[in-house]
């Protein structure tokens, strides 16, 4: 896998988080502690797109 795939498929990753986290975020069932961990996710992959692309 190049990096320029590998990058492709982070950004699809912290896409599909960010649309999660914004259903839990409308929906009362859904646990404060579970969108938390579901933007530690999108963080991480964020920074991980952040390193590839100036690497």
């Amino acid at each position: 896998m190049t990096v320029a795939s590998h990058i492709s498929e982070l950004k699809k990753k912290h896409e599909h988080l960010s649309d999660m986290v914004q259903k839990a975020q409308r929906a009362p069932a859904i646990d404060d502690l579970k969108i938390a961990e579901m933007k530690k996710q999108k963080l991480k992959i964020k920074e991980e797109i952040a390193r590839l692309s100036h690497a």
